[in-house]
């Protein structure tokens, strides 16, 4: 019981720590959530500061996802506790309480949770994500595309419930994330990817 609310408590923490915020002032590159594109995530990192600010970033965002998962895996074997310590951490990103709730994307933070919670959904993910990117050229339509197709893949091949809850939950919030893409995609004006 307590580690039910513990651990997710800790992924929630561990998410707010926003590593676009933080990689930016340490470099002391303008702080991403103001310049750029606004989105405190590796892409816009990129454009500020290069590639090893974004990687940097990128890395932390991973590695926060799935930190308090592989943690809350030493700890407790619920798997509802697991799945609720990947969201919460997935929220932090999102909603960071360190960074007045501006958060990011979700979309590497999801990878590094997911990876931790389940990695074959991951593995499919990530399938999902090069394909559609192949295809459309669009990260941000490839993103939300490894996210939708997440729960019924889990559905299916893992059948654990409380893991399928969270990955619908993940890809509702990270379609909402997405919703100014989801626009510039209905425009025409959604930036392509070089791939």
């Amino acid at each position: 019981m307590i580690l039910g609310i513990v651990l997710p408590v800790l992924g929630y923490l561990c998410g707010s720590l926003a590593s676009a915020v933080i990689v930016c002032r340490v470099m002391k590159l303008p702080d991403p959530r103001k310049q750029g594109s606004g989105n405190p995530g590796a892409t816009n990192v990129l454009r500020l500061g290069g590639k090893n600010a974004a990687a940097m970033t990128l890395a932390g965002d991973v590695l926060k996802g799935a930190i308090p998962v592989l943690l809350a895996h030493l700890l407790s074997d619920s798997p509802a506790v697991l799945a609720g310590t990947a969201l919460a951490a997935i929220v932090g990103h999102m909603y960071p309480v360190f960074f007045q709730f501006k958060g990011g994307k979700g979309v590497a933070t999801t990878l590094g949770a997911v990876a931790a919670l389940v990695y074959p959904v991951a593995l499919f993910m990530g399938a999902v994500w090069v394909l559609t990117a192949m295809a459309t050229r669009y990260s941000s339509l490839a993103s939300m595309a490894a996210a939708v197709a997440a729960p019924p893949f889990a559905l299916v091949f893992i059948q654990e419930p409380a893991y399928t809850l969270a990955l619908v939950i993940i890809a509702a919030l990270l379609v909402y994330r997405h919703r100014d893409n989801i626009q510039r995609l209905r425009d025409g004006t959604e930036s392509e990817i070089n791939l």
